[in-house]
């Protein structure tokens, strides 16, 4: 079974690669294409990967060999043939991340690459990428798969169906580790009868109930402050803050209901996670040129700093501590997501996995075509969302508010509307002025040469 991974350079693809390694199953993936329009970051994760492939080789020498490995810059090639496509790709790279929080944080609201500002500048400069993409796996590869985790995920993921339909199917590894969090606090670790219901939309979802043997748990862990404060998003958000939502919010929502403490905090930090993130791995890229560099090892040691300090400044501004050692030792799972919908859907080994889709009803309020985060069962036939009750006014009116946002950025690209995008900006929950909007557009049109397009 053949894999393309668009963004193939990236520095989490690693992650996927050490995936696969440990996937002893029949019809495993057998090939890896790597596609990157850099081929210097290509070139570097090709090694990690080598490297990588001989350390799980040496350590079981019994195991089936590893994928083979092709690395190009052409993207048709990387798709013929193709059964799924994987794609992280971040359009601007870290650079382009770090502008888009600089001209957010200048107007005193958010610029987090996936939530407010920062998420619409993102998006508007993804999306005609993505949607040239989507283009050619139409042509190219029609019967392949699409997973997709670039960011924004949910946006992207439902700008591609369009083209795609229910082939593209995003993932995320934030409902994955709030899932394996809860869990843990309950005492559940590991156990197969865990049922997670989650809903809302990517970077804006609720769990709101786990099954333990069918029995709901949610209320045992909301009567303890102990076991509430015992996990990361517990003390994020405060034991009283959970109790009164009645739900544990995805990470993410602590842009939205501390807002002015985060962007406090972001104006306080040192450097920005995007500035932070392209110093880190410029210095990996770099040294890992040097052929004398072991590649994985660099990786492993820049991958540890990385994972200590996510969502730093959130965790500083609500008084949360450091990351749990549980959290720094697991990946963050987003691959193991990825490896378990390819084999449902290879395999039709029937799974139960938290994903971005369509809405097919799964969420009352919004139409059939939104992508929505929630619990499918997946099959050889793809991802089926399951029916789940509505969300209380507030989540339900947040929702629909984002949704609309993200309709009004897919408009401004499809479009190249100026003013759309300013009502995309203006429209949304944390960006408090029609004017900030127009200002950010500016701002963002000067700091990326690709969203010249907006007139």
């Amino acid at each position: 079974m053949r894999l393309a991974i668009l963004g193939g350079g990236g520095f989490r693809v690693p992650l996927v690669h050490s995936a696969l390694l440990a996937d002893r199953a029949e019809g495993r993936v057998t090939e890896v294409a790597l596609h990157d329009t850099d081929p210097h970051r290509a070139a570097a994760i090709a090694r990690v990967l080598a490297e990588q492939a001989q350390r799980a080789a040496e350590a079981d020498p019994t195991a089936p060999p590893a994928p083979r490995l092709t690395v190009t810059g052409d993207l048709d090639t990387a798709l013929r043939g193709a059964h799924f496509v994987f794609s992280a790709i971040r359009v601007g790279g870290l650079a382009g991340r770090a502008a888009d929080e600089r001209v957010a944080l200048a107007e005193g609201v958010l610029g987090q690459e996936t939530v407010g500002a920062g998420g619409i500048a993102y998006g508007l400069r993804t999306l005609p990428v993505t949607d040239r993409i989507a283009r050619r796996v139409a042509e190219i590869a029609p019967d392949a798969w699409f997973i997709n985790f670039t960011n924004p995920a949910g946006l992207v993921t439902e700008a591609m169906s369009r083209h795609l339909g229910d082939r593209v199917i995003g993932i995320c590894d934030s409902p994955v580790g709030l899932g394996r969090r809860v869990a843990r606090a309950l005492g559940a670790t590991g156990r197969s009868d865990v049922e997670v219901d989650y809903v809302g939309l990517n970077h804006l979802g609720w769990l709101r109930g786990l099954r333990i043997d069918g029995e709901d748990e949610l209320p045992r862990l909301f009567a303890s402050t102990e076991l509430l404060e015992s996990f990361e998003e517990g003390r994020l958000f405060g034991a009283d803050w959970l109790r009164a939502l009645g739900a544990v919010p995805n990470e993410y929502l602590h842009y939205y209901y501390f807002n002015r403490e985060a962007v406090r905090a972001y104006q306080a930090a040192p450097l920005t996670r995007g500035a932070f993130l392209d110093e880190q791995q410029s210095r990996f890229y770099a040294r890992v040129a040097d052929p004398g560099v072991p590649a994985l090892r660099a990786w492993d040691e820049v991958r540890a700093e990385r994972e200590a300090t996510y969502m730093s400044e959130s965790r500083e501004a609500a008084g949360a501590g450091e990351r749990d050692e549980a959290s720094l030792t697991e990946s963050g799972g987003y691959e193991k997501v990825a490896l378990a919908l390819m084999r449902a859907i290879a395999r039709d080994e029937r799974a139960t996995l938290v994903l971005n889709v369509r809405n097919r009803g799964a969420l009352p309020g919004l139409d059939a075509d939104a992508v929505v985060e929630t619990p499918c069962r997946v099959d050889a036939h793809g991802a089926h969302p399951l029916p789940g009750g509505p969300l209380p006014a507030h989540a339900a009116g947040l929702v629909t508010s984002v949704k609309a946002v993200e309709r009004e950025v897919m408009a401004a690209a499809d479009s190249g509307s100026r003013a759309t995008a300013v009502k995309a900006f203006a429209l949304h929950p944390l960006v408090d002025s029609v004017s900030v909007a127009r200002r950010l557009v500016d701002g963002y049109v000067a700091a990326h040469p690709g969203l010249g397009y907006l007139t």
